[in-house]
């Protein structure tokens, strides 16, 4: 890397390594770890239920270090996994060097690292969520040709108790200020610890979401990422999650990433960009459009669009914010910077224009254009998401599309250039398949589309099960409507899957 970028990179590691951290090694680690007198090493993982958890090791000795970077350690993985049997369960859990990051918030020093699931024979276990979205973009890459990247909106709320001065107008938050933002600080200290552990973040702001109840207030807020290889990208969103929590708990506040507080105000959803790669260029523009090929990855999305709401939506209040207007999405269609859509192709920065210097004429230098932004973002995930099951499955839809015979036929057919709620368009409306409405729901479509997922052995197959086996335990179908009017039931649902993944 070069001395600037080095220089400007937050990662402590990478600033005392000088390399970036995808060519960290286990002597890299070391050499940290005995320069900066890191006293404990703290393995993470992702179990079953979407967070983070922990195994804590005091650095006894150089050989204990090695030994534990060389052989990794072993778990029980039906503690973790409820498909796995205890009778059969131990896992290795081998850490990636490149995610190594200090812990910012640990009493000692201490350095964390991330890392993937391996069975007795020292093979990938099949069924980890992380090693099926490495199979998923391994396939990807090798069938079609193209490298895919992608990244996350984070969505949120802070929940406080209420301050009477400058109060918020509600479901009016959009990009505020404080003093009528109370909590952008919060935000801001997670951007920033968020970066020193590695994600690579666009920008942050306040969302659209407030709202007061009784003594509390609600405040919605987002960070959103930048395009970067997909296990990197579900790997910082992981962390950008624990962060935010941990300094949450640190201020005395709530944060939630649950899909919807209650009925009537914006929910916090996990919208997903993507784009296709060719030898380094992005490949989704030609001329000043889309290119055929981000057309085919669209249509592939929107034809699988329904069972990935089986990963990407996992509790019963994910259907509460998939309701008509409420900018979430409902009906199965794509277009240009329409919010009413469920695939979304936001402005991309492909027309030659000269704004830069309209807006500021005492610019005489060359304006170097910087190609590659375009980006199309799928807008039905949210925060319950099983993270690394939900991108698997977005790269193989994306897969499919590419491979699809009809499927410029499909992006043309379901290209709505119109708020598709206005009454003069309910037509159009009328003609559009809907995303499930349940857990219930969700799980049927999963069954019926599930040998889309279980090709070249992606998707285990009891992965599939259990997934489909889980969204209907919740026996949820209809719910909306069985609750419609029912405020305290709303409450005591939306308590119970506040802190969802």
């Amino acid at each position: 890397m070069k001395e600037l970028e080095i220089r400007l990179n937050p990662n402590p590691l990478v600033q005392f390594l000088k390399k970036p951290t995808s060519e960290f090694t286990r002597q890299d680690i070391i050499y940290f770890i005995e320069e900066n007198e890191i006293e404990m090493i703290n393995f993470r993982y992702v179990g079953e239920d979407g967070k983070l958890k922990s195994l804590n090791f005091v650095i006894n000795s150089k050989q204990h270090l090695e030994d534990l970077l060389s052989t990794g350690e072993r778990v029980d993985g039906s503690s973790l996994f409820s498909y796995i049997e205890a009778g059969s369960s131990d896992l290795y859990v081998i850490p990636r060097f490149k995610t190594a990051f200090v812990n910012p918030f640990s009493e000692y020093p201490t350095l964390d690292i991330l890392c993937s699931f391996y069975t007795r024979e020292g093979l990938p276990l099949e069924s980890a969520p992380e090693y099926i979205l490495k199979k998923a973009y391994t396939e990807f890459c090798k069938s079609t040709g193209y490298d895919f990247k992608a990244m996350g909106e984070l969505e949120y709320y802070i929940i406080y108790e209420k301050d009477e001065m400058y109060p918020a107008v509600d479901q009016k938050g959009y990009h505020e200020s404080p003093p009528f933002t109370k909590y952008g600080h919060l935000r801001m200290d997670a951007m920033s610890l968020i970066a020193q552990c590695g994600g690579q973040i666009k920008y942050g702001h306040s969302e659209v979401g407030n709202f007061t109840s009784g003594s509390l207030a609600y405040e919605q807020q987002e960070i959103e990422f930048l395009p970067v290889n997909p296990l990197d990208a579900v790997d910082q969103l992981v962390v950008a999650k624990w962060i935010l929590r941990m300094l949450g708990s640190e201020y005395g506040v709530d944060v939630s990433f649950a899909p919807k507080i209650t009925v009537g105000k914006a929910g916090s959803g996990l919208h997903i960009h993507m784009l296709l790669e060719k030898d380094g260029v992005n490949a989704m523009v030609e001329g000043d459009g889309l290119s055929t090929a981000a057309k085919r990855m669209i249509a592939g999305i929107l034809d699988l669009a329904a069972p990935l709401t089986a990963f990407g939506n996992t509790i019963p209040t994910s259907y509460l914010r998939l309701v008509p207007h409420q900018e979430a999405p409902t009906n199965i269609c794509w277009g240009d910077r329409n919010r009413s859509v469920l695939v979304r192709v936001p402005l991309g920065w492909i027309a030659d224009t000269s704004m830069i210097k309209d807006a500021n004429p005492q610019e005489t230098g060359r304006i170097p254009y910087i190609p590659g932004k375009q980006t199309v973002e799928l807008r039905s995930g949210d925060g319950s998401a099983d993270i690394y099951t939900y991108i698997a499955g977005i790269i193989l839809a994306a897969q499919h599309g590419l491979e699809m015979p009809n499927a410029l036929d499909i992006a043309e057919k379901l290209y709505m250039d119109v708020n598709i709620f206005h009454e003069e368009h309910k037509d159009k409306l009328a003609k559009l398949e809907k995303l499930p409405a349940s857990c219930s729901e969700s799980a049927d479509i999963l069954e019926a589309r599930r040998a889309d997922f279980e090709n070249n052995g992606i998707f285990p197959v009891g992965v599939i099960d259990y997934t489909i086996k889980k969204l209907k335990s919740f026996n949820d179908h209809k719910l909306s409507e069985k609750l419609y009017g029912n405020n305290e039931a709303i409450r005591e649902l939306v308590m119970k899957f506040i802190h969802c993944k």
